[in-house]
């Protein structure tokens, strides 16, 4: 399922999606927990034509067609799923979760568990010492320094905000874009950091830089997508960045996490200047 639209009136978001039914798109429904209805296209095939139909719909909300499709649907209207539907930390885990950001939770943790139990993971994962090396056989570790951590607290910080925003930016738009973003933001914050200081870093902090650039800027500029984050966290971002290159934090990736940032931010421009809902 696709993310088309977040509105605050279920009435008109019922209505809407009544008359998408009308027209053969089908839709579901979530209602959060601030009352914010999201609308989600099933049949993801046809989403040039949905959106279309979305900005119609944010051009005239009004109009008689969507409160006629709702008299027409009676008994079929498409039914709100609300999203404490079951209890438990463990479904609410997997609610916000996705493929993509599972496989990632996983694999880091799989890795800092083989490596606590004393299996060679940084020798095997880690940045290649010569950039002759990534051009042959072992391309993939330009990417699988992201996979490493070197403590609890790194491994923990990571993974949460990887979780969370991860999270967020998978269910409302997709496996793509996520795997796009981590693949993006780990790979050339990598190189960025190889061409600073050397092989020996790691961790998932150039992703999570650039997941909190872009939910943060996407939100900015095109809060109808459903995701954003507070202004106050960008604050926190640019403090924690700068602390970093001050060396207050310690030995830290800091050119990892500013490309990582960058790539965020630009990537969020690109997508909601080609795509304004």
């Amino acid at each position: 399922m696709k993310l088309l639209l977040v509105l605050k009136d279920p009435r008109r978001a019922q209505a809407f999606v009544d008359y998408l039914a009308d027209i053969g798109l089908k839709c579901e429904l979530t209602l959060d927990d601030d009352n914010n209805v999201s609308i989600w296209l099933v049949n993801e095939s046809r989403y040039q034509e949905a959106q279309q139909e979305v900005k119609r719909f944010l051009a005239e909300p009004l109009h008689p067609r969507y409160q006629d499709a709702s008299w027409r649907q009676g008994d079929t209207h498409v039914r709100f799923a609300h999203g404490r539907q079951e209890p438990g930390w463990l479904s609410d885990l997997l609610r916000q979760t996705g493929p993509v950001n599972m496989a990632v939770l996983v694999a880091c943790l799989a890795v800092y568990g083989l490596s606590w139990l004393g299996l060679p993971m940084f020798g095997l994962l880690s940045f290649p010492p010569r950039w002759e090396q990534l051009a042959g056989a072992e391309f993939w570790r330009a990417f699988t320094p992201a996979l490493l951590h070197f403590s609890l607290m790194h491994l923990v910080f990571n993974l949460f905000w990887w979780w969370y925003l991860g999270g967020m930016v998978e269910r409302r738009l997709g496996h793509g874009k996520l795997l796009t973003l981590l693949l993006v933001a780990a790979v050339l914050p990598n190189l960025m950091q190889f061409w600073a200081s050397g092989p020996r870093f790691g961790g998932l902090s150039g992703v999570v830089y650039a997941l909190l650039a872009y939910v943060w800027l996407s939100g900015r500029l095109n809060p109808l997508r459903g995701i954003g984050l507070p202004d106050g966290m960008a604050v926190v971002m640019v403090v924690w960045l700068v602390l970093g290159f001050a060396g207050v934090l310690g030995p830290v990736a800091n050119l990892a996490h500013l490309g990582g940032l960058l790539i965020g931010l630009l990537q969020a421009l690109l997508d909601n200047g080609r795509r304004r809902y």
